[in-house]
């Protein structure tokens, strides 16, 4: 008899190894990746093998410090061109990318979609969410990284956010 979840399990093992993709095994039914980026270094993603789905949640940012609303409004607004995958919050505000494919239509292909689209939502949204959200903190570490002699190379794509003359603390 021919076991659904098993053979899920095995498409994504073989698919992760072809994709070359490491993973963690916390449990029989569920695969914990590291997928990379260009502007969100990497995105902790799992995929766990359920009796009808496979559904993949990514973190992508935690809860904004500030204009919540903006950030939530920003991501409602992407989910519409989204496939595969939506933003979604959990308890706390934490941004997540979620999904589910029918176990009927996980091959290597759909795997590979998957991933691809996690990693292009939290990729091109990441500096989006972290100017909107997160602007005043920011704006604090550019401040403390050049008092301190220290590099803000990293910080360059909100240099627009800067006033580098303002009280960081006003």
């Amino acid at each position: 008899m021919h076991d659904p979840q098993a053979h899920a399990c095995a498409v994504i093992e073989q698919t992760l190894s072809q994709l070359g993709i490491e993973a963690d095994r916390p449990r029989p039914d569920a695969f914990v990746v590291s997928l990379p980026g260009e502007h969100k270094l990497a995105t902790t993603c799992a995929l766990v093998v359920g009796a009808h789905t496979v559904s993949v949640n990514a973190f992508v940012a935690r809860r904004p410090d500030e204009q919540h609303e903006e950030v939530y409004r920003l991501l409602l607004q992407r989910n519409v061109r989204l496939s595969g995958v939506a933003f979604a919050l959990d308890r706390l505000g934490d941004i997540y990318l979620v999904g589910r494919l029918p176990l009927a239509a996980v091959d290597a292909q759909a795997i590979d979609q998957l991933l691809g689209a996690v990693v292009d939502a939290a990729d091109s949204a990441f500096d989006r969410i972290l100017a909107t959200g997160f602007a005043s903190s920011i704006r604090r570490e550019w401040h403390w990284r050049q008092s301190h002699g220290e590099s803000a190379d990293n910080l360059e794509p909100f240099r627009a956010l800067l006033d580098l003359d303002a009280d960081p603390d006003a």
